[in-house]
């Protein structure tokens, strides 16, 4: 995918939130679909930035129980919150402080959301494969992550 195509998946997230402002509601159709669309997919979701708590807290999702809150700056969801950087993990296992929330993840990526300058969360995927993201996965979730945003009042 070149980085200037939209992905059909990413089209469709655009038209699927068209006109749609509910948060709850287009994350759970956000994870919905990435879920449908890639394969070897074992968790696919959002962690949410609590600003009573200073956590992370679990949101939509499509997968496995989850962990519900999650500290900023552990493991690699909390890494990509605190450094607002995207996360690519190819070994899980050799990610320092990676927290196991399910034993069958074996790789991750996390791609952090911000608007105007204000931390939201971050989207989360995992795979039970090693190695399962690439380059174009993380452009195509990275614009995945900008559509979102931008359909988020």
């Amino acid at each position: 995918m070149a980085t200037t195509e939209t992905s059909l998946m990413n089209q469709q997230l655009d038209a699927l939130l068209f006109q749609e402002t509910n948060l709850v509601a287009n994350l759970a159709n956000a994870s919905a679909l990435l879920n449908s669309t890639y394969d070897n997919l074992n968790w696919a979701g959002f962690y949410l930035f609590n600003e009573q708590t200073g956590e992370l807290d679990l949101g939509p999702f499509q997968g496995k129980v989850a962990c519900m809150h999650i500290k900023v700056g552990a493991g690699v969801v909390g890494t990509a919150f605190e450094t607002q950087t995207n996360q690519r993990v190819a070994d899980v296992h050799q990610f320092p402080g990676h927290i196991a929330c399910d034993s069958a993840s074996n790789s991750e990526i996390v791609v952090p959301i911000t608007k105007d300058g204000h931390q939201i969360g971050v989207l989360d995927v995992d795979s039970p494969s090693l190695d399962r993201f690439n380059a174009d996965n993380e452009a195509e979730l990275t614009e995945f992550v900008a559509i979102l945003t931008s359909h988020i009042d």
